[in-house]
């Protein structure tokens, strides 16, 4: 068997385990959570390595891209160098690729995704290639990163002005504490209900990016509109069910009762395959995308649409 482990900056109560069985493989997934704990995280990883196959590293990331252009965060990196033997990944090997895929999957097999669909992307500089899927198909996108990361009510409406913020603020952002820049542990588990931002929830109908950034200014109600983002817990689609949300969709199918994030994803892909990430490259891994026939995990909510 497959050993596969998770860890996470985020909060412990979303901590899972699963086994399941791809291309006749049998995998232990298993996702702990630190509670936000940077030397903790470091702690686990340095226990466990050597003694699985893979470790995604969660609720942080080690590089960010726009444009080809590849920055790096810190801390993301402090916790990758940690392992010495077993490989660890952050998801981006395979974000570009799964989730560009996702959108383009739900433009030509559902109805729910079409070039008059208005996008809110709480955040694009951790998921350039979904935020160019959407353009590409001609939605109207506002990208919330200043709005959603630094607090700044400011709109971005082109891949161009966030491709020239992300070159003018990420080199020094990265090296910022995480934790200023992302909630983690139990922060996560906080919901600031205070309305503000709510304009820009109003004005979409697609709530798109990370959960966390969604869920930090949610309103109490955004019926009529649907979500699409990571890895969700029962416990988050029964929140976006009492919002009034129409459906709720992840880019990761669901795994053992809920949906694993993309560093699991690609420290899945790495274990299977038996290779370092830098020998998979990209087409590596889309190849092995392209073997494991992975497709978002759809489901309707009961939400009146608008």
């Amino acid at each position: 068997m497959k050993r596969v482990y998770g860890v996470s900056l985020g909060s412990s109560q979303r901590d899972h385990a699963a086994q399941v069985t791809m291309l006749d493989e049998a995998i232990e997934l298993v996702r702990k959570g630190t509670d936000g704990d940077l030397e903790r995280a470091e702690a686990v990883i340095r226990e466990i390595d050597g003694t699985v196959d893979a470790i995604g590293l969660g609720g942080i990331d080690v590089y960010l891209y726009a444009r080809g252009q590849r920055y790096t965060v810190r801390d993301g990196l402090r916790l990758m160098e940690a392992a010495k033997e077993t490989p660890a990944v952050d998801g981006s090997g395979i974000k570009d690729t799964l989730e560009r895929d996702a959108v383009r999957y739900l433009a030509t097999q559902t109805t729910l995704l079409t070039p008059q669909t208005r996008v809110l992307m709480v955040s694009a500089v951790d998921r350039f290639g979904m935020a160019e899927a959407f353009v590409e198909l001609g939605c109207p996108v506002v990208f919330g990163d200043l709005i959603f990361s630094a607090g700044m009510p400011y709109p971005i409406t082109t891949l161009d002005e966030l491709a020239d913020i992300a070159r003018r603020i990420l080199p020094e952002m990265g090296k910022m504490p995480f934790t200023m820049l992302y909630p983690t542990g139990k922060e996560q588990e906080d919901h600031q209900d205070t309305g503000r931002f709510q304009e820009y929830y109003d004005e979409a109908d697609l709530i798109a990016g990370d959960w966390h950034y969604i869920r930090k200014y949610l309103p109490a109600r955004i019926d009529g509109k649907w979500v699409l983002t990571n890895t969700t817990t029962s416990k988050d689609i029964e929140e976006l069910r009492r919002r009034g949300a129409t459906h709720v969709v992840t880019t990761t199918p669901v795994m053992g009762g809920r949906s694993f994030g993309t560093n699991l994803i690609e420290a899945m892909i790495v274990a299977l395959s038996g290779k370092r990430p830098e020998e998979l490259g990209h087409e590596g891994y889309a190849a092995w995308l392209e073997r494991l026939r992975l497709t978002p995990r759809i489901e309707d909510l009961g939400g009146t649409p608008a």
